[in-house]
């Protein structure tokens, strides 16, 4: 996938506030959001500081991350709703807040349903997947 080294930026703040609309960051939370900084290329110091300071950190803006292409803003909303599953049922203002993103992002609200469906039923079933991203930064 290929994307601005802003939009990783991006991908990311925009987990990190999804993590913390419940009030709480999970192990399996934490977990998640390491595969993905690694996967974006973060060092895992500057992963581990993120995540352990975003609940107290009032100065990363709340604003819905808007990508160039529908592909990232996609898979953005499913790596979303598959961290927000983890702790077993996502959390009202984590689905609102997913659903802020694919409405920034011009996501058809039946394609979200289904994505929705689609990862309630994987994680019942014990078949939810978080697949790496493959990113490689335009220059």
């Amino acid at each position: 996938m290929q994307m601005t080294i802003q939009e990783g930026s991006n991908y990311f703040r925009g987990l990190l506030l999804l993590i913390r609309k419940d009030h709480q960051v999970t192990n399996e939370e934490i977990t998640l959001m390491m595969r993905v900084g690694k996967s974006l290329g973060f060092a895992k110091d500057f992963c581990e500081t993120a995540i352990a300071d975003i609940l107290e950190n009032k100065y990363i803006l709340d604003k819905p991350p808007v990508f160039s292409q529908l592909e990232i803003a996609k898979k953005f909303i499913t790596h979303g709703l598959i961290i927000g599953h983890c702790d077993h049922k996502i959390h009202p203002n984590e689905e609102r807040w997913l659903q802020l993103i694919a409405e920034a992002n011009e996501i058809n609200n039946d394609w979200f349903m289904r994505e929705q469906q689609r990862i309630d039923r994987a994680r019942e079933n014990n078949e939810l997947d978080f697949d790496d991203l493959v990113v490689e930064y335009l220059k």
